[in-house]
């Protein structure tokens, strides 16, 4: 008979530390709402985005996920030696391979990390966080350097009436790594493709783009209310079973930070959960946008900046997004 494999304890989880990038140009509704044929006030009513983040010419997919990334490590205290997997969410990386984690990797110097990216739109972030709570409970990585990362100007059709004042650019990225007790709860996720056409790409990267300048480039395309009833109706049952798998009621949850997708769909999603008087809620979407899977460590950067919210809070994080798919756990804030 053969010797069994060896495998290591299970242990906890949590997150470590917590870095952001926000691009420097800010974009108020004034300087867009004119080419849209929009009002601006429209645009806050509609949406609850008063600004947000357009990544420059130098700010990169790449240089705002690896500064965000170099920030966790700072505030995690871990070196990117330490680091044992790194894995970035992001739907914006143009270039099918290699890996925008493979290169944020090696510009931080995590030279024996594994490294892979994620397409889970929206969601992404969760989904990623799930996979570095994994690793680590598992033992398969010591500490692990989950990222979410976009640059959606660059798929945006700034003439759409419908998605442009709603995107915009950053990142946000975690260090997950062992803890004593559990500080990040089973993941509760799944995904409708009956719906997959109510957000997604206009086309394909066709080769032939490149020969005819005349051909349509691929943008983000969404049909807005299609995903507004879904997320009202599917999103708080799956947000109620990610608390109940942590063990918790909804009355010990401290904050409340969904994807920032739109400001009338985080009031929803709230009231439905009868969230406690005092729970912080976050939206940072007034002054950030929809930064797809960078959203939820913007967001919860925001709350830590503003002091709304605080380390050792309850959180609980749940995003969406295209596919349609979805994924929420219950966190430590760091």
């Amino acid at each position: 008979m053969s010797a069994p494999l060896r495998t290591p304890p299970a242990r906890h989880s949590r997150i470590l530390g917590l870095g952001v990038h926000r691009p420097e140009r800010s974009v108020p509704n004034a300087e867009i709402a004119g080419r849209l044929g929009l009002d601006e006030d429209w645009i806050v009513k509609r949406s609850g985005i008063r600004r947000r983040g357009y990544a420059g010419p130098e700010e990169t997919l790449a240089v705002m996920a690896t500064d965000a990334a170099a920030k966790a490590l700072a505030a995690a205290g871990v070196e990117a030696a330490q680091i044992g997997c790194v894995v970035v969410a992001t739907t914006t990386h143009l270039s099918q391979m290699p890996s925008l984690a493979a290169q944020v990797a090696h510009a931080l110097g995590a030279t024996s990390a594994a490294a892979f990216d994620v397409l889970a739109a929206c969601a992404g972030f969760p989904y990623g966080l799930a996979l570095a709570s994994c690793m680590v409970q598992a033992g398969t990585a010591g500490h692990v350097l989950m990222i979410g990362a976009e640059r959606i100007t660059d798929i945006l059709d700034p003439d759409d009436p419908s998605t442009a004042f709603l995107f915009a650019d950053g990142a946000g990225a975690v260090v997950v790594g062992p803890s004593e007790r559990p500080g990040i709860g089973p993941v509760v996720w799944g995904s409708d493709g009956s719906r997959a056409d109510a957000v997604g790409m206009t086309g394909h990267w066709d080769p032939a783009l490149r020969e005819d300048p005349d051909l349509p480039w691929p943008r983000l395309g969404m049909s807005g209310w299609r995903v507004y009833r879904w997320a009202s109706t599917e999103l708080a049952p799956a947000a109620r079973r990610a608390v109940e798998e942590a063990g918790l009621a909804i009355g010990d949850i401290d904050a409340f930070v969904p994807h920032q997708a739109n400001m009338l769909i985080i009031d929803e999603l709230a009231e439905q959960l009868g969230l406690r008087d005092d729970v912080v809620i976050a939206r940072d979407i007034a002054d950030s946008g929809n930064t797809s899977a960078a959203s939820i460590p913007l967001a919860l950067d925001r709350l830590l900046a503003s002091g709304e919210a605080a380390s050792g809070m309850t959180a609980l994080t749940i995003g969406f997004g295209s596919g349609l798919v979805y994924a929420g756990q219950v966190i430590e804030i760091p």
